[in-house]
C-alpha cells in the first residue's frame, strides 16, 4: 500500500509511533523515526532495518529539528510522502494543581509540534504536489478529561490545526487528515492505577482496549491512496467509547 512512499513519524521510538512505523513499513515504506530520545529511535529503526528506516533525534518543539527530520527523509530516501504528527507526553494534574509549565510543556510538544511537522513536511510535500499528512489527536480532544486541562486543549487544537491546514493545502494535492486514539494498550496507559483503568473499560462498548497496531491500520489507510478523496477528517479509534 506505501511501496516506495517515505515517511516521517515522530514520536516513533516506541508505543503507538513505532507500531505506526512497523506497518508502514511491513506496507512497502522507507521510515524515518523522529524522536527526543535518538538513541531509542536508532536501535527501533535498526529492528526494522538500516536500508529501509532511518532513526533520528528530533525534539519536535525545536523547528530546526523538525525541519532537520524531513531534510533526513529526503537525503536519504529521495521524497517525504507521509507525515505522522505523533509525538507526545503528558503532564497531568486538576486544573487547580497543574503548574504554567507543565500546561505550556504539553502544548509545546502535542500543538506546537503537529503544527512544526505539518509546516515542515507540507513545504517539501507542495513542492511534490502530493503527500498525506497525519495528526494524532485524541479522544480527550472530543470530551475532554479530568486533569488533563492542558492535553485535552493541545489534542483539541490539533483538530482545528488538521482542518485549517487541510483548506489551505488541498489545492496543492496535499491532504491533512487526523486520529483520535481512545484507550489503547500502550506503556503510557500500562501505568494507571488499576480502578482507573476498569473504569475506563466500563466505557468501551467493545469492552477492551485497543492496541497500537488497531491505530497503526488506520493511518495507514490516511496514509495511502485508499483516502484519496479524504483530508480535514477525524477518524476515532476507541472502539465506540464516546460516540
Amino acid at each position: 500500500m506505501l511501496e516506495d512512499k517515505v515517511a516521517v513519524i515522530t514520536g516513533g521510538a516506541k508505543g503507538i509511533g513505532f507500531a505506526i512505523a512497523r506497518t508502514f513499513h511491513d506496507r512497502g515504506a522507507r521510515v524515518v523515526l523522529a524522536d527526543v530520545d535518538g538513541d531509542s529511535a536508532r536501535a527501533s529503526a535498526e529492528k526494522l532495518g538500516e536500508d529501509t528506516a532511518l532513526g533520528v533525534t528530533c525534539d519536535v518543539t525545536d523547528p530546526d529539528a523538525v525541519a532537520a527530520a524531513t531534510r533526513a527523509a529526503v537525503d536519504r530516501f529521495g521524497s517525504l510522502d507521509v507525515m505522522v504528527n505523533n509525538a507526545g507526553i503528558t503532564r497531568d494534574a486538576t486544573m487547580r494543581r497543574m503548574g504554567v509549565a507543565d500546561f505550556e510543556a504539553v502544548l509545546d510538544v502535542h500543538l506546537k509540534g503537529a503544527w512544526l511537522g505539518t509546516q515542515a513536511a507540507s513545504a517539501v510535500m507542495r513542492e511534490q504536489g502530493s503527500g498525506s499528512i497525519i495528526n494524532v489527536s485524541s479522544i480527550s480532544g472530543k470530551v475532554g478529561m479530568i486533569g488533563q486541562t492542558n492535553y485535552s486543549a493541545a489534542k483539541a487544537g490539533i483538530v482545528g490545526l488538521t482542518k485549517a491546514a487541510a483548506k489551505e493545502l488541498a489545492h496543492k494535492g496535499v491532504r491533512v487528515n487526523a486520529v483520535q486514539p481512545g484507550l489503547i494498550r500502550t506503556d503510557m496507559t500500562a501505568a494507571l492505577r488499576e480502578d482507573v483503568w476498569t473504569a475506563k473499560l466500563a466505557e468501551i462498548p467493545m469492552q477492551r482496549a485497543g492496541e497500537p497496531e488497531e491505530v497503526g491500520n488506520v493511518v495507514l489507510f490516511l496514509a495511502s491512496d485508499l483516502s484519496s478523496y479524504m483530508t480535514g477528517c477525524v477518524l476515532e479509534i476507541t472502539g465506540g467509547r464516546h460516540i
